[in-house]
């Protein structure tokens, strides 16, 4: 049995990764952290638990949690794990971490875009990016996984097999993004609440968002060359998904079965990834409460570009279910353990 443990098990990512452990057939959970909410039952903060956990919550004192599992999820706030990751718990226990830390290679860019000092970068060389589809083989030998956020994976999986051919100007993508409520997390804000996101629909980080280095950077890696992209995120009035539409030049003129050949080749045996069939295009109630990224493209002759849309449940493939394939990865679980369920509807 894997040990696992959560730190920030109460945020919606952290709850989401609970309800999936509990899953997982080969898995022991043996603490959930909660530093808001520590000696409190953890069936008292999230109610659907009731009978199904039983332990309370504890602090989130790493170097003696280590001690008591092979994998801790840290599902923190950006920071957190970079201010107290030592390689005294490196040594002791493999982490996978939900939150931007590790994501961008260049320390300095991670400073300029999350406004905050990087403070352990010796780790951040090591650490391997966890978009399993990508860079399946780097996680099963890895210890320390930066798993990827929700606008970055769909951002980044519905494109990358066209910039990796070469079949449009990465340079020229414009990405188009749209976001259920759950993805500003739990924490009390006036932005989020019903009143204010209920019936309204609103663009935010204009040109700034931070998640905009980190999806240059992966398909830069693609690409092979720096590139830069437009992505603008929206909020919209639901709990769960993310949905994107990306807008590209194609470089040279290319039928459907052409771009079709090519998904199919870097996505026909991936468990959760569906191109689906022509001119059926995602949805996110489609994905929703499961690990499955839809995908499919449209060529508009008329203008000579593409256009490509994604969707995938932003707590599941977008977090909590990424960790856990990241998990299967790394202890050479199958991959998919605990996490084929179908999506909920409605």
């Amino acid at each position: 049995m894997i040990k696992a443990g959560i730190i920030g098990s109460t945020g919606y990512a952290g709850a989401e990764l609970t309800r999936i452990l509990l899953g997982h057939k080969n898995v022991e959970i043996k603490w959930l952290s909660s530093k808001s909410y520590t000696g409190q039952a953890y069936a008292s903060v999230y109610q659907n638990m009731f009978e199904l956990i039983d332990e309370k919550c504890v602090d989130d004192n790493m170097e003696d949690l280590a001690k008591q599992a092979d994998v801790i999820f840290t599902a923190t706030p950006q920071g957190y794990l970079a201010s107290i990751l030592k390689e005294e718990i490196l040594s002791q226990v493999k982490i996978i971490d939900l939150s931007a830390d590790y994501r961008i290679k260049d320390v300095s860019i991670y400073e300029k875009w999350y406004q905050i000092p990087h403070k352990s970068p010796q780790f951040i060389k090591e650490a391997v990016y966890g978009l399993c589809e990508i860079n399946r083989e780097q996680i099963s030998q890895a210890r320390l996984v930066a798993n990827p956020g929700c606008y970055t994976t769909c951002s980044i999986l519905t494109a990358y097999p066209l910039v990796k051919e070469g079949l449009i100007d990465a340079d020229s993508l414009i990405i188009d993004a749209k976001s259920g409520a759950s993805g500003a997390g739990r924490g009390a804000k006036v932005s989020n609440l019903f009143c204010e996101v209920n019936e309204n629909i609103k663009a935010y980080g204009v040109a700034a968002h931070r998640h905009t280095p980190e999806i240059e950077e992966q398909l830069g890696y693609a690409a092979g060359k720096e590139i830069k992209v437009n992505f603008t995120p929206h909020l919209v009035p639901m709990n769960r998904g993310i949905l994107v539409t990306e807008y590209a030049h194609l470089t040279k003129k290319v039928s459907y079965e052409e771009v079709k050949a090519v998904y199919d080749s870097y996505y026909a045996a991936e468990k959760f990834i569906r191109v689906l069939e022509k001119d059926v295009f995602p949805e996110t109630k489609w994905v929703e409460g499961s690990n499955f990224v839809d995908i499919n493209f449209k060529i508009d002759e008329r203008t000579g570009r593409i256009i490509l849309v994604g969707a995938l449940d932003n707590l599941v493939k977008g977090a909590a279910g990424q960790a856990a394939q990241n998990m299967n990865l790394m202890f050479g679980e199958p991959e998919a353990e605990g996490l084929l369920f179908a999506p909920a509807f409605p």
